[in-house]
C-alpha cells in the first residue's frame, strides 16, 4: 500500500493520509488483520511530522477502520463501507443546505466546484 499527499492540496495533511488508507480499504489493497506500515516510517518517507501520520491513524481508529495497539502498530479491523458514509455524509450535507437556504441546483453547483 502507498500512501500519498499532495503538497498542494488544501485539504490538511492527516486528513489526506487517512484518505489515502480509506482508498486502500475501499480498493480492496488492505484486509483484515494487515499490519499499516509504522508512524515514524511513513512520516519519514512522505517528509512530514510523525504527529500527523499518528493523527490519520488515530481518525481510522475513531471511524473503526483500524485498531492502534501498543508494539503491534496499526492493524486493520475494518473495511471501509464507502458507500455507506458517502451517503451519510450527503445527508448531513443536504439537511445544512435546506438549514441555510440553498437550494439542489446551487448546491450541485457547490459540490461540482470542490469535486474538481
Amino acid at each position: 500500500m502507498l500512501i500519498r499527499i499532495d503538497p498542494a492540496s488544501t485539504a490538511p495533511l492527516f486528513e489526506q493520509v487517512a484518505a489515502s488508507v480509506r482508498r486502500a480499504l475501499a480498493a480492496g489493497e488492505l484486509s483484515s488483520g494487515q499490519q499499516l506500515p509504522p508512524a515514524r516510517e511513513v512520516a519519514t518517507s512522505l517528509d512530514i511530522n510523525v504527529h500527523t501520520v499518528l493523527r490519520a491513524y488515530g481518525v481510522l481508529r475513531d471511524e473503526g477502520l483500524i485498531d492502534l495497539r501498543r508494539r503491534r502498530g496499526a492493524v486493520v479491523i475494518g473495511a471501509a463501507d464507502t458507500r455507506a458514509r458517502l451517503n451519510t455524509l450527503a445527508g448531513e450535507l443536504a439537511d445544512e443546505a435546506r438549514r441555510v437556504g440553498v437550494d439542489l441546483d446551487e448546491l450541485t453547483e457547490i459540490v461540482k466546484e470542490k469535486f474538481t
